[in-house]
C-alpha cells in the first residue's frame, strides 16, 4: 500500500518549503510589531502617570500660595482692626503688636492721612515723641529725600516694622509717588483692601526688592462705611513675592515645578512678578490658573522642570531594546531550527526514496529485508523463536542497547533484555485478568487490548553497560504460509527523550500553579460567550481567598463571583465589564465583596480583553484585596480634616462646610448661623501657667462645648484660641440662645488648677444675598465687641 507523506505546517500554517530566512524574518517583523505595540502601551502609561503626578503637584502648590496670599490679607487686616478697635496705638504698641506678624513679610507700617493744615502741629508731635528732625519728605528721582511739596493731604510713613536693618524712611509720603498714590486712592474707593502694580521696594534687600505693596484704609468704628468718608490713615505690607515664595518650598535645585506668577499693571501688560530660577523640561507640562491678592488678580503659569523630567524618565527605550533584541534571538533561533528541519527532512525524503526503491527491488529476499531492518536505525527490531531466543537484532536494536548481533543472536532470549521486577508485575496483572498463571517470560508477549489485538506499552530495557532505557514496545506474533505461530516480533522506540520533554512539561504546569499560589491575590482567565453567559476558564487558587471561593466551582458556576459583590457595586461592575467587552479596552474596577467569613472587604481587578476567533471575549486578568489601602485613604482624610490638639475639626473642614452650606441656603432651602467665640486672656494662661496649660485649657473647652452641641452642628477650630460653629438650620435667635448656653457652661465649671476660664462670642446669622467672607466679618466683629465690652460675653448680632 502507498505511503503519502503528510508535511506539517510551520508554526501551524507556514509550509515546510518556505524559506527558512522568510520564516525568519517574518518573527522578526511580528516581533518589532509586538515590541511597538508595548513601547506604545508602555509610553501612554508612562504620559498619564507623569500627568497625574504633575497635577498632584500643581494642586499642592497652587494651594499653598493661595493660603499664603490669604494669611497676608489676614495679617494685614488684623493690623487694621488693632487700630479700629484702638483709641490711639502707640509707636511701643504698634512694634510690638506687628512684630509677631512678620512672617514672610518685609514690613508693615502705619501712614495716618495728614491734611494740609494740620502738617506743622503733626510734624511738631511726631518731634516731641522722640523722632528729631521728623519731617514728611517726597522722594527724588535720585532716590533721595527733601521736603514735602505743598499738597491737600499727606500720608507720611509714621510706624514701621522691618525685617532686616533696612526699611521705608519715616516720613516718608506715600502720596507723593504715583504707583503709591494710586494704591492708596483704589484702597480707599474700595474702603478695603488695594494692591499696587508690581514695584520696586523701598528699603528692601536688592534681592527681595520687587513686589508690592497691600494697603487697607483705616475708618473709626463709630463711622459707618462710605466712599466719601476720610480714613485715619493706612496701614501697609510690603511683600516680596521672592520671599513669600522662596520660604517653605522646595530648593531649585530640587523643584519638580518652574512656577512663575504674573500680575497685571493698569496699562494692561503682563510682567512676571515672580519666576523660578530652576530650568525648565525639555518638553514640559504647563498649568495656567489664577491668584487673587486683595484686589488684584494674578496669572499663575506652572511648567515641569528638569528634576520632574529626571525623575519620571520614562522606560521605553529599555523596553525597545530589549524587544529587538529579543526578537532578533527568536527569529535566529528559528532560522536555525526550520533550517535543520529542512534539511533533516529532505534527508528523510532522500532515505524514503532509497528505501522504497530498495523494497521494491528486494521485496522476495532475505537479505533485501535484512538491509530495510539494518537502515532503521532509530527503531530496535527484535525477532525470536517459539522458545524466546532472538533470531533477528537490527542495527537500531545494536545502536539502542549496545549489543551486537553476534552477541544475541542464538544466544539471548527477549526476556534478558527486560528488567525482571516488570516482567513479574505485569505477570501477576495478567494473571488476574485472565484469572490464570501467565509465566514471566510471555508476560511482553500476551494479547493485552480490550478488543483482542497487541498494544504497545512502555517498558524498561537493560542495556549491555547496565544502564536502563525506556521503550515504546509493540510485541507480536509471527506466522508462516500456513498461518502457524512460528515465532515472535518486537519493535521498539526509545522514547527517554518524549518522556524527558512530557516530565519537563509537567514540572513547568506545577511551578505555574506554585507561583499563582504565592501571589498575593488571584490571576483568573474569564470568558463570555455571544450570549452574554460567563464562564471561569482558569482561577488560581489566591481567587479562594478573594471571594472566599473554590477556584473548582468558579469553573462550574461563574455566576457565583457576582454573588459575592456587594448589591450597591454589582450593576456598576457588570456594566463595565460590557463596555470592556464591546470596546475591547482594559477593564479596571474597584469595589466591596461582602465575603461570608471576613465580612465587607475592598478588591480591586484588572484585565486584559481579547476577541475570540468563534466570537465571545475572553479577559486575562488579576485582582487583588485592597482593604487596607482603602483603610489608610479613609484615614489620611480624617487626619486631614481634623485638629491635632483637640480633635475637633480644622479651619479646612470649617471652609469645605461653609462651602457647601451658603450653596445649599443660597438656593432658597433653609437657614444658617455661625457662632465665633475667642478665650479671655488666653496669651496670660500661657505666660503664666505654661503652655502645657494652655493645651489642656484648649482641650477642656472643646470638650464641654462639644458636649452641648447638636450632632447637625459643625464645631471648629480656626487657630489659636479662636473657635467657629456652623450651625445648619438656625436662625439668629436660636444661635444667639445657643452661644449663651455655652459661655454659661464655661463660666460654670472652672478647669483643674487654672479656674473659671471666660470667652468672648459673636454670633451671625446668613442674609440674603451675602457672601461667606461678609458673615465671618460679622460674626468676627461681634466678637471684638464683645472683647471691646469687657470681655466675658455673649454679644448680640451686629446689624
Amino acid at each position: 500500500m502507498p505511503l503519502h507523506a503528510v508535511r506539517p505546517k510551520i508554526l501551524g500554517f507556514i509550509s515546510e518549503d518556505v524559506s527558512a530566512w522568510l520564516v525568519a524574518l517574518l518573527v522578526l517583523l511580528g516581533g518589532g510589531v509586538l515590541t511597538g505595540l508595548l513601547a506604545w502601551a508602555s509610553f501612554n502609561a508612562h504620559h498619564q502617570q507623569m500627568a497625574q503626578r504633575f497635577h498632584l503637584l500643581v494642586n499642592e502648590r497652587k494651594s499653598r500660595i493661595a493660603e499664603r496670599f490669604d494669611d497676608q490679607e489676614q495679617r494685614l487686616d488684623s493690623v487694621r482692626r488693632f487700630f479700629v478697635n484702638s483709641e490711639s496705638v502707640s509707636r511701643e504698641e504698634f512694634d510690638g503688636f506687628t512684630k509677631a506678624l512678620l512672617h514672610r513679610t518685609q514690613a508693615y507700617a502705619w501712614a495716618p492721612l495728614v491734611a494740609r493744615s494740620e502738617r506743622s502741629a503733626f510734624e511738631r508731635r511726631v518731634r516731641e515723641q522722640g523722632k528729631t528732625g521728623f519731617s514728611i519728605c517726597d522722594l527724588t528721582p535720585s532716590a533721595t529725600l527733601q521736603p514735602a511739596v505743598e499738597r491737600d493731604e499727606y500720608a507720611p510713613v509714621l510706624y514701621s516694622q522691618v525685617q532686616g536693618s533696612k526699611g521705608a524712611p519715616l516720613g516718608f509720603d506715600l502720596l507723593s509717588e504715583p504707583a503709591r498714590r494710586a494704591t492708596l486712592q483704589r484702597a480707599r474707593n474700595l474702603n478695603g483692601m488695594a494692591v499696587s502694580d508690581p514695584m520696586q521696594l523701598m528699603g528692601v534687600d536688592p534681592e527681595y526688592a520687587r513686589g508690592v505693596l497691600l494697603v487697607e484704609p483705616v475708618l473709626r468704628h463709630t463711622v459707618a462705611p462710605a466712599h466719601d468718608t476720610a480714613p485715619l490713615g493706612y496701614v501697609l505690607a510690603v511683600i516680596s513675592m521672592r520671599q513669600l515664595m522662596a520660604d517653605g518650598f522646595p530648593m531649585p535645585s530640587q523643584d519638580n515645578l518652574v512656577v512663575q506668577i504674573r500680575g497685571r499693571a493698569q496699562d494692561g501688560r503682563a510682567e512676571a512678578l515672580y519666576e523660578s530660577t530652576n530650568p525648565v523640561a525639555n518638553h514640559p507640562l504647563h498649568y495656567g490658573s489664577m491668584l487673587r491678592l486683595g484686589d488684584h488678580v494674578y496669572d499663575l503659569d506652572v511648567r515641569t522642570s528638569t528634576v520632574f523630567e529626571h525623575a519620571n524618565h520614562s522606560a521605553v527605550a529599555g523596553l525597545i531594546v530589549m524587544g529587538a533584541l529579543l526578537s532578533v534571538l527568536l527569529s535566529a533561533l528559528l532560522y536555525m531550527l526550520v533550517s535543520q528541519r529542512q534539511r533533516a527532512l529532505a534527508l528523510v525524503e532522500q532515505r524514503t526514496r532509497e528505501l522504497r526503491l530498495r523494497e521494491l527491488e528486494l521485496s522476495g529476499a532475505h537479505g533485501q529485508l535484512r538491509g530495510v531492518l539494518d537502515a532503521a536505525t532509530q527503531v530496535a527490531v527484535i525477532a525470536t523463536n517459539l522458545r524466546g531466543v532472538i533470531t533477528t537484532f537490527n542495527a537500531g536494536a545494536e545502536h539502542m542497547l549496545g549489543y551486537r548481533s553476534v552477541e544475541v543472536l542464538g544466544h539471548a532470549t527477549l526476556e534478558s533484555l527486560h528488567l525482571p521486577a516488570e516482567l513479574e508485575a505485569r505477570a501477576m496483572e495478567l494473571s488476574q485478568r485472565y484469572c490464570k498463571p501467565v509465566p514471566s517470560c510471555q508476560a511482553m508477549l500476551v494479547e493485552g487490548g480490550e478488543e483482542g489485538g497487541h498494544e504497545a506499552r512502555e517498558w524498561t530495557l537493560v542495556r549491555q553497560d547496565g544502564s536502563h532505557l525506556t521503550v515504546n514496545m509493540l510485541a507480536t506474533a509471527v506466522l508462516d504460509e500456513l498461518g502457524l505461530w512460528v515465532g515472535n516480533l518486537a519493535i521498539c522506540i526509545d522514547i527517554t527523550e518524549r518522556k524527558r520533554v512530557h516530565e519537563a512539561l509537567a514540572a513547568r504546569d506545577l511551578l505555574l500553579k506554585k507561583l499563582s499560589a504565592h501571589v498575593p491575590g488571584g490571576i483568573y482567565q474569564l470568558k463570555m460567550v455571544a450570549d452574554g453567559r460567563f464562564s471561569v476558564i482558569y482561577a488560581s487558587d489566591g481567587i479562594r481567598d478573594i471571594y472566599e471561593i473554590d477556584p473548582d466551582v468558579l469553573q462550574q458556576n461563574a455566576e457565583a463571583i457576582f454573588e459575592r459583590i456587594h448589591p450597591q457595586d454589582v450593576a456598576r461592575v457588570r456594566a463595565s465589564i460590557r463596555i470592556s467587552s464591546l470596546k475591547l479596552s482594559p477593564w479596571r474596577e474597584e469595589y466591596r465583596v461582602q465575603l461570608p467569613v471576613r465580612g465587607l472587604r475592598w478588591v480591586r481587578g484588572e484585565a486584559t480583553p481579547e476577541e475570540l476567533p468563534g466570537g465571545g471575549v475572553l479577559w486575562h486578568g488579576y485582582i487583588s484585596d485592597i482593604s487596607d489601602l482603602k483603610r489608610v485613604e479613609e484615614e489620611l482624610r480624617a487626619l486631614s480634616v481634623t485638629d491635632s490638639l483637640t480633635g475637633i475639626h480644622n479651619r479646612r473642614y470649617f471652609q469645605e462646610r461653609l462651602t457647601t452650606e451658603m450653596a445649599r441656603v443660597e438656593r432658597g432651602t433653609g437657614e444658617l448661623a455661625v457662632i465665633m467665640f475667642d478665650i479671655d486672656h488666653f496669651k496670660r494662661i500661657n505666660d503664666v501657667n505654661g503652655h502645657a496649660a494652655g493645651d489642656r485649657v484648649l482641650q477642656a473647652i472643646c470638650e464641654r462645648i462639644r458636649q452641648r452641641l447638636r450632632r447637625t452642628d459643625v464645631f471648629c477650630r480656626l487657630g489659636g484660641e479662636e473657635f467657629m460653629v456652623l450651625c445648619p438650620d438656625t436662625n439668629g435667635q436660636h444661635a444667639h440662645a445657643l452661644a449663651v448656653e455655652l459661655w454659661q457652661s464655661l463660666r460654670n465649671t472652672p478647669i483643674d488648677g487654672l479656674g473659671t476660664v471666660t470667652a468672648s462670642f459673636g454670633i451671625a446669622s446668613w442674609r440674603s444675598g451675602e457672601g461667606a467672607d461678609a458673615l465671618l466679618l460679622r460674626a468676627d466683629s461681634g466678637v471684638y465687641a464683645a472683647k471691646q465690652a469687657g470681655r466675658d460675653r455673649v454679644e448680640v448680632e451686629l446689624a
